[in-house]
């Protein structure tokens, strides 16, 4: 994998795509026999599920600047060894594919705009392994290319990961959300920000919430988008999920909240088209050799920190 950082949206639907149905675009690899087997699903966790209008989590994060937007967007994606996670997705994207990813205009990335991220996340598939990569076999061809390994030889490693990958997925989310930016002057933004903060969203009235996520107190009302692209939630939410005021109305995601109603529609229309979270480690756990072990871990660190500096 580490030869696809910076480009890993290509390759998993984290942000709107309507190229096709894939989750993941390219093939994965099995490293792991019979991983199958200790992947712990939803109701082996939890015992009987508990049936809910909404399956899923509804969040705000206030961001001071973009870098805060774009990290609060990839905070449930982790990397072992990758100090900043979200790069992976987002170290090529241009500042209009950032824009319209965001569902914003290119004009409100700049360093004097604050953001709130709010979404809501439909969970459909879950998975986790319940044993370490050290209690569980390797498949044959990995085995070989990991004898292969020479501890002092970069290239031999760099072959394994060429071949193999850096990181194997120790858990991940699967499903779709809504998502939605509202862009602020540093003023109203530290205004809404204190005033939730020592209030509590839960004690403000829904007028009062409204208005502070309004044109009226934002410089700029983003559009509601949906992880997977998939246009017919899209257009059904900016009908759906819209808030009147005396000339028109404009579309907010903070419609749905509270209304088991709308919740009810959303738990049906979210599908499992994409991916909501995910946990990566190292392939380093498939060596049992220790020195071995070592090396690789210091090549893939010193690599995936030469390539963080270098963007």
């Amino acid at each position: 994998m580490a030869f696809r950082y910076g480009y890993l949206s290509l390759s998993m639907k984290v942000v709107p795509r309507n190229d096709s149905e894939w989750i993941f675009r390219e093939p994965t690899i099995d490293i792991f026999t019979d991983a199958d087997l200790y992947a712990l699903q939803p109701n082996q966790r939890s015992g009987r599920k508990q049936r809910r209008v909404f399956d899923g989590d509804f969040h705000m994060e206030f961001c001071d600047n973009i870098k805060q937007l774009v990290q609060a967007y990839f905070r449930d994606f982790d990397f072992e060894l990758l100090d900043q996670p979200w790069k992976a997705f987002t170290s090529s994207w241009s500042i209009e594919t950032l824009a319209r990813n965001l569902g914003i205009n290119s004009s409100f990335i700049a360093k004097e705009h604050c953001y709130v991220l709010v979404r809501l996340s439909r969970f459909r598939d879950s998975s986790r392994l319940a044993r370490t990569p050290s209690n569980l076999k390797v498949v044959e061809p990995v085995q070989r290319e990991i004898d292969d390994i020479v501890v002092g030889d970069v290239a031999s490693v760099l072959m394994f990961i060429k071949k193999f990958g850096s990181h194997y997925i120790q858990s991940y989310v699967t499903g779709n959300s809504l998502y939605q930016v509202f862009v602020f002057n540093k003023s109203s933004y530290r205004q809404i920000k204190d005033r939730l903060k020592n209030q509590g969203i839960s004690n403000i009235t829904e007028m009062e919430l409204h208005q502070y996520f309004s044109p009226w107190n934002a410089e700029l009302v983003g559009s509601i988008k949906v992880a997977s692209g998939n246009q017919t939630v899209e257009n059904w939410a900016s009908s759906r999920l819209r808030a009147n005021y005396l000339f028109g109305s404009f579309p907010t995601l903070l419609k749905s909240k509270g209304d088991p109603r709308l919740l009810g529609k959303l738990n049906s229309l979210l599908k499992n088209e994409a991916i909501l979270q995910m946990e990566m480690r190292t392939l380093s756990a498939a060596i049992e050799d220790p020195s071995k072990r070592k090396w690789f871990v210091e090549v893939l660190d010193n690599f995936l920190k030469l390539w963080e500096s270098n963007l």
